[in-house]
């Protein structure tokens, strides 16, 4: 199984506002930029999505860590999504777009890794950067 890093960040403009993602991928010295935005959007869906977009885009199933400084997706993924399922999603937010992460992240095995954002790390910082022109696009 090949591993592959997925970087990923969401911005949004407002909050909710334009917003605007990117992931990614790296496998041994190849690399590819997975991004877009969405007219309204919170910061968290644009963070998700990243993820999801960046994980829709492999082919084949993978061992993948996810590198996010979204407390939001890394504790949703290694923590909170099992027992979400259980309760079909009540009272939980965006339930749509973690029924996709579900979906796009079945055949791989995954792990995610939080990081400090607006900490010097360099793939964090290149999607922050994206992310947020993808937003300014859509204004």
């Amino acid at each position: 199984m090949k591993k592959i890093y997925l970087f990923s960040d969401g911005s949004s403009l407002g909050n909710p506002g334009e917003g605007g993602y990117c992931a990614i991928l790296r496998y041994n010295d190849k690399e590819k930029i997975i991004k877009g935005g969405k007219k309204v959007a919170t910061n968290n869906q644009m963070e998700l999505l990243a993820v999801v977009e960046g994980l829709r885009a492999l082919k084949e199933p993978c061992e993948v860590e996810i590198v996010s400084d979204s407390s939001y997706v890394v504790k949703g993924i290694n923590e909170w999504l099992k027992n979400w399922e259980k309760r079909d999603f009540a009272k939980v937010k965006n339930p749509d777009l973690w029924r996709e992460y579900i979906r796009v992240s079945k055949a791989h095995s995954i792990k995610a890794t939080w990081v400090r954002g607006h900490a010097g790390h360099k793939e964090n910082e290149m999607c922050d950067k994206i992310a947020k022109e993808e937003a300014e696009k859509l204004k």
